[in-house]
């Protein structure tokens, strides 16, 4: 694994609506790999390997992270947020984070200490409103760094962990080192098919970048790229694990957004089997991914997703096994490869 490509993605900055940092860097690492590039009105890069002609292929990956976004500068320079995606709140106590104003500044989600709370302030359940922002900084300074409107994203360095990395932003940027990583191969293969691989924008969002890909791309099949929970931790039940890590890559059946085209799923697993690839079936009872956003608009494509089991996800810090991205980037690629001579009848 390139672990310095990865750790770059991660931490480069990109909140939903405020991608511009990890886009320019995305489009500088694409220049080698792809035919054409280029930025659509939404934001999303678009870039296309020709290959040999036959069938459009859209590969997509979301380049957004969840972050928040400044509401409030108080008197004394504390500074209130909203979410931009969905946060497990219990995990932001005391944990660092980046204000995009100016230029950077770091803070601290801080919140009322322990130890003044009364025993009903303790049992609660935390919640955005919950946290400030301090920065050290007085309401003075920070009127000079940071405005009402201002992106905030984690600061996390990338740690090797045994056969896993742990690192902020890992969704879903282990899914953008994923399909880079399958660009780069292909190049070599010049495959049967147009590639069109899409880096998408503002997805912890409600999918908006992919709502409009279909519809101005027609493409036949698409193949989307995300994480997906692996809950194989203590007191799990086997039905509620989703997936877990160092079992492969995970092959969507169906998530509160999209049920993946069954020939797809098929050719995916059928792909796996004959390839000695390890992968492992994924059904996400909550929580949607570009997939349904791009099977359901323009006239529609068969479509399906490959998923990277991801432990502690939406959370500070995320973790992923190394093993299972290298299953998923050798099914990408031969899915690429074949998909041309596949039997697509229903």
């Amino acid at each position: 694994m390139n672990i310095d490509l990865l750790s770059a993605l991660c931490r480069i900055p990109g909140a939903p609506g405020f991608e511009s940092p990890i886009r320019n860097y995305i489009v500088d690492q694409l220049k080698p790999l792809a035919d054409d590039t280029r930025i659509d009105p939404m934001g999303n890069v678009i870039s296309v390997l020709k290959g040999q002609g036959g069938p459009k292929l859209l590969l997509t990956a979301h380049m957004d992270e969840i972050g928040f976004i400044v509401q409030h500068i108080d008197d004394e320079g504390f500074i209130r947020v909203l979410p931009l995606g969905g946060f497990d709140p219990k995990t932001l106590t005391a944990q660092r984070v980046l204000i995009h104003g100016r230029k950077d500044v770091l803070g601290v989600m801080g919140s009322k200490p322990i130890h003044l709370m009364g025993p009903e302030e303790r049992n609660k359940v935390p919640v955005i409103k919950d946290y400030f922002i301090d920065t050290g900084l007085s309401k003075t300074e920070l009127d000079e760094l940071v405005s009402v409107g201002d992106s905030v994203t984690r600061e996390r360095d990338l740690v090797v962990m045994g056969r896993c990395v742990n690192a902020k932003s890992l969704d879903n940027r282990i899914s953008v080192y994923t399909l880079l990583q399958v660009l780069e191969r292909l190049k070599a293969e010049q495959p049967h098919c147009e590639i069109i691989a899409v880096f998408t924008v503002q997805e912890e969002l409600g999918l908006r970048g992919a709502k409009t890909l279909a519809s101005q791309l027609n493409p036949v099949f698409a193949i989307n790229i995300d994480t997906t929970i692996a809950f194989d931790v203590p007191g799990a039940q086997p039905h509620e694990m989703v997936t877990r890590l160092g079992q492969g890559a995970g092959i969507k059946i169906m998530d509160s957004s999209v049920i993946c085209d069954v020939r797809m799923v098929k050719f995916l697993r059928l792909l796996a089997e004959k390839q000695n690839i390890r992968w492992q079936p994924e059904l996400l009872p909550a929580g949607g991914t570009d997939a349904g956003a791009v099977q359901t608009s323009g006239s529609g494509c068969i479509t399906g997703a490959v998923s990277i089991p991801t432990r502690h996800i939406h959370q500070v810090i995320e973790m992923v096994n190394m093993d299972d991205v290298a299953c998923s980037i050798d099914l990408l690629t031969a899915a690429c490869t074949q998909i041309h001579s596949h039997d697509w009848s229903h």
